[in-house]
Formats: C-alpha cells, structure tokens, sequence
C-alpha cells in the first residue's frame, strides 16, 4: 500500500479525532457521552495507524502528523481521566459535606420522625412486652427470641461473614433509597418508613429492656448503628426535600425548586453509598462477633465522631474552619 492509499483510507477518523479534541481542549462539557466514547476509541485506532506509520512509512510526513496527533490525543485523554478523579475527590472533600450543612434541618427532621416512634414504642413495649406483636405485628417471633435469650442476629453469619456484609450493605442500601424515593410522594412514604424503623427499633429495645436482653440487643447494634442510623436520616432528609419544594417552593416556580432539591438530594444519596458499605462491613463483621460490648461502643463512638467530624468540617474555607 502506498502512504497516499493509507492517507486516503484513514483521512476522515483523523479528521474526525482531531475535531473532537478541539473541542474537548475548550472544556468536557463540549462533548456528550457518545463523543467521549467516539473520542477514546479513535485514539486507540490512531495509536494503530501510527505504528503502521513508522513500520511502512517511516520518512513520510504521515509518520509525523499521525505523531503529533497522537500526542494532542494522549494529553485530552489522559487529562479527563484525571480531571474525573479529581471531581470525585472534590464531591467528598467539599460537595457532599457542603450540601449535608445546607440542608442538616430536613436530616433533623427525619431523626425526630424516627425517634418519636422510637420513644414511644419503647416506653410501651417495656411497660408491657406483651404489646410487641401489637405495635409491629409480625413480631412473634422475634419476641419469643426475646423472651428465650436467642440472639437471632448470629444466624446472619451461617453463610460466611463475606456473604452476610454483602447482604446487609444491600439492605442497608434499600433503606436509604425508598426513604430518598419517597420524596417523589410528597414526602409521604419517607416519613412511613422511618416512623416504621423507629417503631421497629423501640419495640424491640423496650422488650429487651424489659426481659433482660438489653445487653445482647446493643452489643449487636452499638457497634454499627451510629452510621447505619445516620446515613438513614441523611438519606430521609433528602426525600423531604423533594417532597418540601413542592409544597412550598418559596421564591422560584415549583418545577425549578425541585429542580434544585433534587439536585442536592442526588448529591446526599451518592455521598451515602461509602457510608453505607462501611456500616454494611462493621455489621456483618464487627457486630455479630463475640467481642467486649465496652469495644463495640468504642467503634461506635469513634465511627461517629468520623463521620460527624468530616460532615461538620470539611470543605469549609480555611478561615472557617479555624
């Protein structure tokens, strides 16, 4: 093949890869999902024509624009690459903590509609453990659990603890998502499930209490409810946003007050995901293991103090911080 056949089949990829990385140097966003798909495959192919280049055509002036080009290409590719591991890390460091403060008043209102149940249900449920099954049918089970000394949470590790974090993180996961989903409802379904889960946990505690299980019950939860409980009421709080600009959008137009929940409610999802795979691993290793309970709260309190450390403080300006 002469090098003019070569330039003449190829013309119109280099072409094509070179307008792409024209606009790609004038920001990411010129570029839509499909082109940046478009703009990584034709560099790999030009790496190809390149070396067929230098192998056939190694004086040619080809061997040299393709040599240049492939040089432009590299620096766009590798450079978004950078750049969107550069985005992560600032969603973390700033974003996600940022927007967790602008909007810690829906989080709060989300622990009181998880606590109030959770108070009330205990309160009944340690005055009369026989109202378990009243205030959470379905529960019989468990109380006779209660009521026998058998920690039903062990049976998690049967198939291996691997297995069972695996699992739990999914639930985990599940949780925060229809408590954010619910938003969509008016908020109406995130305030059931967590007034569910708060009913859950007091009933279960208050006959604990009462039937001197108590200790078994935190020595399973201490450990990793500090963040699974958090990242809940993160994730409820969000929910109520969405549900909140609708009813009241204030200034802006209700389309666009939730336009701009929703956005900030994405962000607090995503920010909970790591959150959660951590809470997931501590409770399928840490919490059902035999281990001191005064341990347990110590991982407790030291998650805690982590997890509301980096929410309270970082991203802030460092005159703010100080």
């Amino acid at each position: 093949m002469l090098a003019e056949d070569f330039i003449a089949l190829k013309r119109k990829s280099w072409q094509r890869l070179s307008a792409l990385i024209d606009r790609s140097q004038r920001g990411l966003a010129n570029l839509s999902a499909e082109e940046l798909q478009e703009l990584g495959r034709l560099y790999r192919q030009i790496t190809s024509d390149l070396a067929v280049a230098r192998r056939d055509f190694p004086n040619h002036s080809v061997s040299t624009y393709l040599n240049n080009l492939v040089a432009r290409g590299h620096g766009e590719v590798y450079k978004q690459k950078g750049v969107r591991i550069q985005q992560f890390l600032t969603f973390f460091t700033s974003t996600f903590p940022n927007t967790f403060r602008a909007t810690w008043g829906y989080t709060f209102a989300a622990f009181l509609m998880f606590f109030a149940p959770a108070v009330i249900s205990f309160i009944i449920a340690y005055r009369d453990p026989g109202m378990t099954t009243v205030l959470f049918p379905g529960m019989e089970d468990t109380l006779t659990d209660i009521q026998n000394g058998q920690e039903w949470w062990q049976s998690i590790n049967d198939n291996g603890r691997t297995s069972s974090a695996s699992l739990i993180m999914t639930n985990n996961i599940r949780v925060t998502f229809i408590a954010f989903a619910g938003g969509a409802l008016l908020g109406v379904l995130t305030l059931y499930v967590l007034a569910q889960n708060g009913l859950m946990l007091g009933t279960i505690a208050g006959a604990s209490q009462a039937l001197d299980f108590a200790d078994n019950l935190w020595g399973f939860v201490a450990a990793h409810g500090m963040i699974e409980l958090s990242v809940i009421f993160i994730g409820g709080g969000a929910g109520l946003q969405l549900g909140w600009s609708v009813l009241r959008p204030g200034l802006l137009t209700r389309r666009a007050a939730l336009v701009v929940a929703a956005r900030r409610a994405v962000q607090l999802l995503f920010g909970c995901v790591p959150l959660l795979i951590v809470a997931g691993i501590i409770e399928g290793f840490i919490s059902p293991a035999d281990l001191p309970l005064t341990f347990k709260i110590v991982v407790s309190l030291g998650s805690g103090l982590l997890l509301y450390g980096y929410l309270t403080l970082a991203g802030r300006p460092a005159d703010q911080s100080r």
